[in-house]
């Protein structure tokens, strides 16, 4: 997700990045280990409500325990566990916690456990939501994690200078022990647990000078490491249950259409290993005793399906298509709702000496990730619920299950299991998630049903990244620079479809990123919102708006330095040349490179090549990406590409480095191949093989630069992504003499060198 800004004036810091550590180790919470020191961290609320909350959390959900957020937990063993208010994805947020949280404790971080928290209003820690998402995970967290764990290593020097009676300054700590140098004596955290829990914790602790770091800014291994290169790592695909049953399911051919009847239904029964055909919201399941017998008695179903209804949200017509789509998003108002508007534009166009003009597109996308949607349903004898499935918002999922499953929301239990990856997937879209099957046929056969969709299945029902389009005007001076820059979004965006509600501004943030907020010095400048919406379930997608936004306006800017006769990379340092940040972060990405180089050149092996420069601002952090192109049998090759990151400071060098790889991978797919596209109100590509995404063959060399400005913190998963498309787009353009406003390359014979 993107601006998760809600109505009421809060900072990504301001809710958990200011909150008090307080002892809850007398609590009683079940699950904890005997003699254990308990911290947790106040969000602000009221403590008698939230100690009540905390408190029916534990009586009600005793699996897996507490509400508490930040639950920090010393054992008398000597080892920690975190209940973290995030959900792991690969993202490495288990290893940064405990690198965060370890650095003030002076604890190594591969002695901690971390563990998702299970749902509760405690760990609404972003802006008054509980997510994972946005890459707002380390940079709301940084300062309360750090003071957690300084917090907790200070009362065990009070507890140890108790227990040998010497004054607590003379004692020091060296991973996991407090020791007393003058007599060489030294306990160990675990032997001060008990002895800590009759204390309260002190509200003015020190943080160490980031000068005596000795895990924040280093590559630490990842905690997940070794679980998941020995597959001991359990997603939710992975879970089973005693007596659990398997389903899969036929959807229907349209959204918005129902089952009628089932034809062969007598037949599908009497079928090897069938339990029961149950019609379901959209679908019909077919329940058995292993998945592949559920499939194939899914995939021999003869539906009858009530027919389409005319466009519209949630329904989708036989007539609908993408190219109908785009039309209309073309014919659409000139006209939108403001969202950023500085200087005075139309006089600005009055005075020019001359307009440059242009129109982009970029299409449906899937998430077409390897873990296929799953989940398992499980009540119990006094009619609670338990569910275990991929998320990125605990809280969310346990209310619509609970108003699935028609009991109270503490009645449900959500277990999330480490996902396999992220992308935008794993948040609520209405039919676009297996969970309200599962718990439906749960409650049909009375035992526990895990639903997992196929492969087309997925691809059928997958919430896409919208389809996006964009208009844009330029008035350039008679030196040919720009002098006004208007851009017009168009379309439909994930905030507003989802959370609409909760945000209350008439622009959707999630259309207009990365075309507002830029860091050019373009002295009148004008960004317009209009809203059309789409009859399909849309969704975030990784980088979300700035995945096709910075497309439009870095590769639109190109044309810009073109028709003023400026080079591109010149007329981008003149931009940011009053802005220190940008202007170190574009050298930095031109000195990886080995200096930028203007117009087609012979690289060593003979083949003739171009650089496209982009810059990017998304998630907090700041991006410059170069692309170094050459054209093979009319389609682009990438050989490298080279990002500078600036996310103002870094836990972990290691994980930023894998980030902005996977980042620049999947935005180059999106480039070179990926679009979903309708015809007649029908998704085409049912799998990968009519879905094509970055191969081994394709995929470049990808030098990263971190770049840490001491701005405040950035996020990481998403930023890599935005820079690439434009980049590659710009090369292409050197090489073939024309623009291409319209995603992926591949749908576009690249000739003409």
């Amino acid at each position: 997700m993107n601006d998760l800004t809600p109505v009421r004036p809060a900072g990504p810091h301001d809710e958990f990045g200011g909150a008090p550590v307080r002892n809850l180790s007398r609590r009683g919470f079940l699950g904890v280990a005997a003699g254990a020191l308990v911290l947790g961290v106040d969000l602000g609320r009221a403590p008698a409500a939230a100690q009540e909350r905390a408190e029916g959390a534990a009586a009600i959900a005793p699996k897996p325990g507490t509400r508490v957020a930040a639950f920090l937990e010393m054992r008398p063993d000597g080892t920690v566990r975190l209940l973290s208010p995030f959900v792991e994805g690969g993202q490495g947020i288990n290893t940064g916690l405990a690198q965060t949280i370890g650095e003030e404790l002076d604890l190594d971080p591969a002695r901690f456990l971390v563990e998702c928290a299970p749902p509760g209003p405690d760990y609404a820690v972003v802006n008054g939501l509980r997510m994972t998402g946005g890459s707002f995970s380390t940079r709301s967290s940084f300062d309360t994690m750090r003071r957690l764990g300084a917090t907790a290593r200070e009362m065990l020097l009070r507890a140890a200078a108790a227990r040998l009676a010497v004054p607590q300054d003379s004692l020091t700590t060296e991973d996991g022990r407090v020791v007393h140098a003058a007599s060489g004596r030294s306990l160990g955290y675990g032997d001060l647990a008990a002895a800590a829990l009759a204390l309260q914790p002190r509200g003015d602790v020190p943080l160490k000078p980031s000068g005596s770091f000795r895990w924040i800014g280093q590559p630490v291994p990842r905690l997940d490491m070794r679980d998941k290169s020995t597959g001991r790592a359990t997603y939710a695909i992975d879970i089973r249950l005693e007596g659990m049953l398997h389903a899969a399911v036929q959807h229907a051919p349209h959204l918005g259409t129902e089952p009628r009847t089932v034809a062969n239904e007598a037949e599908i029964r009497a079928m090897p290993g069938i339990h029961s055909v149950h019609r379901l919201p959209g679908a019909v399941a077919v329940v058995a005793d292993s998945w592949w017998r559920a499939r194939k008695g899914a995939e021999a179903l003869r539906v009858d399906w009530t027919s389409p209804a005319a466009d519209g949200i949630a329904t989708v017509s036989k007539t609908f298509s993408s190219s109908a789509m785009l039309a209309a998003l073309q014919s659409s108002p000139e006209a939108g709702i403001a969202a950023e508007q500085e200087g005075d534009v139309a006089s600005a166009f009055a005075r020019a000496s001359s307009i440059v003009e242009a129109e982009y597109d970029a299409p449906y996308l899937a998430h077409a990730q390897l873990e296929p949607p799953s989940a398992v349903a499980r009540f119990a004898a006094d009619g609670s619920l338990d569910l275990w499935l991929p998320n990125q918002m605990p809280e969310l999922f346990q209310q619509v299950a609970a108003a699935t499953a028609g009991v109270q929301p503490a009645q449900v239990r959500i277990h999330s299991p480490m996902l396999g990856g992220f992308f935008g997937r794993h948040f609520y879209y209405g039919p676009g998630n297996p969970f309200p099957q599962a718990i439906l046929l749960a409650r049909a056969t009375g035992r526990p049903v895990r639903v997992l969709w196929s492969r087309e299945e997925e691809f059928g029902m997958d919430a896409l990244r919208p389809l996006g389009f964009a208009r844009f005007r330029a008035a350039l001076g008679g030196d040919g620079m720009p002098v006004a820059l208007q851009s017009t979004a168009v379309g439909e965006g994930p905030i507003g479809r989802w959370f609409g509600a909760l945000f209350k501004s008439p622009v959707d943030s999630s259309v207009v990123e990365g075309l507002d907020k830029k860091p050019y010095a373009i002295p009148n400048r004008r960004t317009d919102y209009v809203k059309v919406l789409h009859p399909v379930t849309i969704a975030f997608w990784r980088s979300v708006g700035h995945s096709m936004n910075d497309y439009f306006y870095e590769s639109y800017l190109d044309e810009v330095a073109a028709a003023g006769g400026k080079d591109p990379f010149a007329l981008r340092a003149a931009l940011v040349k009053d802005s220190p940040r940008h202007r170190v972060l574009l050298q930095a990405v031109a000195d990886a490179a080995g200096g930028w180089k203007a117009g087609k050149f012979r690289a060593e092996d003979g083949t003739e090549r171009a650089r496209g420069v982009a810059m990017a601002s998304p998630f907090g952090s700041e991006t410059a990406t170069i692309a170094e192109v050459s054209l093979k049998d009319g389609e682009a090759r990438v050989h490298d590409l080279w990002i500078a990151i600036d996310p103002g400071r870094v836990v972990n060098p290691a994980i930023v480095k894998r980030q902005v790889e996977s980042a620049a991978a999947l935005g180059l797919s999106a480039t070179l191949l990926e679009q979903v596209v309708y015809e007649g109100g029908q998704r085409q590509a049912r799998n990968f093989d009519a879905y094509p995404i970055l191969d081994r063959e394709r995929m470049p060399r990808v030098h990263v630069t971190i770049v840490e400005s001491g701005a405040p913190m950035g996020g990481i998963g998403e930023p890599g992504l935005p820079g690439v498309p434009p980049a590659v787009v710009n090369a292409v353009a050197v090489l073939t003499g024309r623009r291409v406003r319209s995603l992926p390359l591949a749908k576009t014979p690249l000739s003409g060198v």
